[in-house]
């Protein structure tokens, strides 16, 4: 669905992606995992069309969209929903209006259908009779959930996660795992998610990824990620402060 080729990325005299290579499967979850600032976000952008590599394919279903201007670029977008970090959600619209905007936008689907979609998207991430409320009346974890219910509503088949379990205690950690899992298979989504969170990399990948200065240095199923013994994978999951992963 998704293939990074030799990507490179610098912002100013920083270099941030140093040829990474990566496919992202059809119909998979695949968490890319890594230290923080390490580029991670970065990644997710250049998949979206956020941001162009300085050298490098980036290819959509095989495409590649480094080289679209913006029309075509947001014509493939529309393929692609994104769950923000905060979820980021507009503080002036309620809950409706908040998962009919994308709808509102890039559509000429009347206000009727438009609400049938948006508590139908509601509903599908266990968020009934919540339309009339604000961001501000909603909890973390509330918000997350409409925050994918808004990524849904175009339909697409790809969906970026951006750190979805940040800021969530335990059980709500599990809650929203769950619903990922739930909502890639029930759409049968292609899904990206970056996390630091080590239970659900395994939780919900198929596929997970290593990113370690500037490049991919682990890919695997989870069986394959526990069983590497790669240095500085190793010292990631296991939180441990020797190894070749630098705290300063």
């Amino acid at each position: 669905m998704i293939e990074l080729v030799d990507i490179h990325k610098s912002f100013g005299k920083q270099h941030v992606l140093d040829g990474v290579n990566l496919t992202v499967e059809q119909g998979k979850t695949t968490v890319i995992i890594g230290r923080s600032g390490g580029g991670k976000s970065v990644v997710l952008k250049h998949m979206i069309g956020l941001l162009k590599p300085d050298s490098g394919k980036v290819l959509v279903e095989g495409t590649d969209i480094a080289r679209m201007g913006d029309r075509e670029l947001n014509e493939v977008r529309k393929k692609f929903g994104m769950l923000f970090q905060e979820a980021a959600l507009f503080d002036s619209m309620n809950v409706a209006e908040n998962v009919a905007f994308p709808l509102r936008e890039h559509t000429r689907k009347k206000d009727r259908e438009i609400m049938e979609i948006v508590r139908e998207n509601l509903h599908s991430v266990g968020l009934p009779d919540v339309e009339s409320k604000m961001p501000s009346e909603l909890s973390g974890g509330m918000r997350k959930r409409v925050g994918l219910a808004r990524a849904l509503a175009m339909r697409p088949r790809i969906i970026l996660f951006d750190e979805p379990t940040t800021g969530l205690d335990p059980v709500m950690t599990e809650a929203i795992n769950e619903l990922i899992i739930r909502t890639q298979k029930d759409f049968n989504l292609t899904c990206v998610v970056i996390s630091h969170d080590i239970q659900s990399i395994f939780t919900v990948g198929h596929r997970i990824a290593m990113l370690y200065d500037g490049k991919i240095i682990e890919y695997g199923t989870p069986d394959e990620i526990r069983a590497s013994r790669n240095p500085v994978l190793v010292q990631f999951l296991s939180g441990n402060l020797e190894g070749p992963i630098s705290v300063l």
